[in-house]
This record gives structure tokens, sequence and C-alpha cells, in this order.
């Protein structure tokens, strides 16, 4: 195999080369996605749809850019991504409903736009309305399908160990 014999040819220097420079690409990767956290305020500023429950705003596989200013408040009509205790996956809904407490508190009932439904079904028991602190960001934009390689990954590992395995060889292996 052409792999395995160039990297027999490659010298000490050359190698510890190539592993530097794929940390340096690693590295580079999370300052970018920390920068993004830190301008965008959310945890997640990059999220991709999971199911069809936002059709036909988002399909399967969208790629949302979010931001989560906590100054701006939460308006009926826009798109939220929020965690629920317990659910390890974020969920991305259209807030339907408003409920502002006296105290000044907002909490919000949120709905997919291809449900029959509200989400208080999804919410954990006993839980009616979802909170400011569980909203992850607001959608402000999308490129569709873009992240249907995450959902195919997520549902074949053994595609993502393949991909991730032949992206780090040939970063290893690339001389220029």
């Amino acid at each position: 195999m052409d792999i395995f014999s160039d990297l027999r040819r490659l010298n000490k220097r050359q190698v510890y080369f190539q592993v530097l420079n794929f940390a340096m690409i690693i590295s580079s990767a999370l300052m970018i996605w920390k920068g993004l956290m830190v301008t965008t305020g959310s945890e997640s500023p990059i999220v991709v749809v999971l199911s069809g429950s936002m059709e036909p705003a988002f399909y399967r596989g969208d790629l949302l850019f979010l931001t989560n200013y906590r100054a701006d408040p939460v308006r009926a009509g826009e798109i939220v991504v929020f965690k629920i205790e317990g659910r390890e996956i974020p969920i991305v809904h259209r807030v339907i409903k408003l409920h502002e407490k006296a105290d000044g508190k907002v909490k919000f009932l949120t709905k997919g736009d291809n449900n029959e439904v509200d989400d208080r079904g999804l919410y954990k028991p006993g839980q009616l309305w979802v909170e400011r602190d569980h909203v992850v960001g607001r959608a402000r934009g999308f490129v569709p399908y873009v992240g249907i390689v995450t959902i195919l990954m997520n549902d074949y590992p053994k595609l993502k160990y393949a991909v991730l395995g032949l992206l780090g060889l040939f970063v290893l292996i690339h001389r220029e």
C-alpha cells in the first residue's frame, strides 16, 4: 500500500512536524468554537436539526446558527433551541405562548411546526412551561442539509471512525 510506504519514508523530524500540524488544526478548531460561544452568548452556537418536527421551516439535517443574548426577551413566534432536564439532546421548536409572572419571570410554551400538539409531553413530568434558563439559543440563520453528515456519523458510528481515521492519516502523511 502506498500509504504505509509514505509513512516509512518520513524521518522523525517530519513525523513530529506532522503531529504538531495535526494538533494545531485541532486546537484552532477548538479556539474558533470557543470564540463563537463568547460572541453569540450560546453554549452551542451551531446545531443540527435532528427530526422533521419543524418542517417546513427547517428539515432534518439543516444547520442552525444560534445566539443567546440574555438582554433580548423571548417572543412568541421565535424558534428556540432548549434543553429539558433528563433529556440529552436539545429540542428545536417554536415559541407559541408566553406566560409572564408578576415577579417579571417569563415562561413559554413551545411546539414543533409539524406537530399536532404542544411540547408539554416532551417536558419533564409536571413541567408545563420552558424557562429562560433552559434556552440554549435562538435560531438566527441556517444552511440547508449541511448537517446531514453529522446525522450519518451518529447513526453509523463505524462511518464516523473511518472518516476521522482517514482524515487523521491524511494530515499525518501529507507533506505540504
